[in-house]
């Protein structure tokens, strides 16, 4: 577990879990799940005597659920949010790397690198509890990017040192940090999207490539439910979010103007999150939508291709037909038939047969039966 006190300046690292909260600032612990649920009990004997409270039974429960969807919930002591995340899994680099060799199985796994554990948020007053998934990168991530924002607000540090990834301003609260962490959590879909389009490209691809006969029905069956998999996590998402901005609007009025700009500041924050949930859905859904109309493209071509071919045959039994026929009557066991004892009859009625058949060729090209 990860102890940090944040205020307006300092992001300061500590090394056990204080006996009484700071006068300033909050607290922020951020422990992994299998540390969470050994020291759970010291945690919650400290949340006692800082806020008054203890977590609830059930919510110490879901926090160590790892199949726990998207969802808020709230007590009088705290907000409760857990947010499943959308990350690469672990051997998903080897993706990204050869991801220009596509093939139907890199297709699979690219889908099935996508790692969508629980993340775990306690929102009190002045503390913020977080549970993660162990190999989740959220934790260290954010511990040093805060570090360096801290750095970036002493005036002695050199312009070049500071941090380049973004402002100087620390989380005013225990929910300012909580949306930030899971605002990251919804942009790091983006990482993952690149990765996704090519390779359901690659799947469309195979599909409407009229060279090659598509039969792995059951990689495309798997790349379907992962996107809906995907779906129903990102609406879980977006419903838990759409809770707590709800919840938030109930909130009491602060009557200091500091305060109620924190305040708003929030909603700004809580608002955006939910637009880029809502933009990750969009295209989830559009993939889901593309992968769809290829598989209805795929038959329509293939019944398109058959069609062709079943053309092509009655066109060709159409030219010999007569062809048949002129053979068949010259094959009549019959002494009267004409040029059947002259020297020049079989030329005739090759010629004849030759006449028909480019005549009905000629006919069938212009009518457009034939073609290249």
């Amino acid at each position: 577990m990860r102890i940090f006190h944040i205020t307006a300046d300092q992001f300061i690292e500590l090394e056990a879990l204080p006996a009484a909260l700071p006068d300033h600032g909050f607290l922020w612990l951020g422990s992994a799940r299998r540390e969470f649920e050994v020291g759970v009990a010291e945690i919650q004997a400290r949340l006692q005597a800082w806020t008054g409270g203890q977590l609830v039974d059930l919510h110490v429960l879901d926090l160590l659920n790892n199949q726990l969807p998207s969802h808020f919930d709230y007590t009088s002591w705290y907000d409760l949010m857990v947010f499943r995340r959308l990350a690469a899994g672990a051997g998903s680099a080897a993706l990204f790397v050869d991801e220009a060799r596509g093939t139907l199985a890199s297709a699979k796994r690219a889908l099935d690198a996508i790692d969508t554990s629980p993340v775990g948020f306690a929102v009190f007053d002045r503390v913020l509890v977080t549970v993660h998934p162990t190999d989740c990168a959220v934790r260290e991530y954010f511990a040093q990017r805060l570090a360096g924002m801290a750095l970036d607000r002493e005036p002695r540090e050199p312009r070049e040192q500071r941090d380049p990834r973004g402002g100087v301003r620390l989380p005013a609260s225990p929910a300012d940090l909580m949306l930030r962490m899971v605002n990251h959590m919804v942009d790091s879909y983006l990482d993952l999207r690149r990765l996704l389009t090519r390779q359901l490209g690659y799947l469309q691809q195979e599909l409407l490539n009229p060279h090659s006969q598509f039969n792995d029905w059951q990689v495309l069956l798997d790349s379907r439910n992962a996107l809906n998999m995907l779906e129903d996590t990102c609406e879980d998402q977006r419903s838990a979010v759409q809770e707590w901005i709800d919840a938030l609007d109930e909130w009491p009025d602060e009557p200091e103007p500091e305060k109620r700009r924190e305040r708003e500041l929030l909603r700004v924050r809580s608002r955006d999150v939910l637009e880029h949930v809502e933009r990750v859905l969009g295209h989830v859904r559009r993939l889901e939508q593309s992968a769809e109309t290829s598989v209805q493209m795929h038959f329509s071509a293939l019944g398109h291709r058959t069609n062709d071919i079943m053309r092509t045959l009655t066109v060709l039994t159409a030219i010999f037909l007569p062809l048949n026929l002129i053979t068949g009557f010259f094959g009549m066991n019959f002494d009267g038939l004409p040029l059947i004892h002259s020297s020049v009859g079989f030329w005739a009625a090759f010629a004849l047969m030759v006449v028909v058949a480019g005549a009905l060729v000629a006919f069938f090209w212009r009518k457009r039966y034939l073609g290249r």
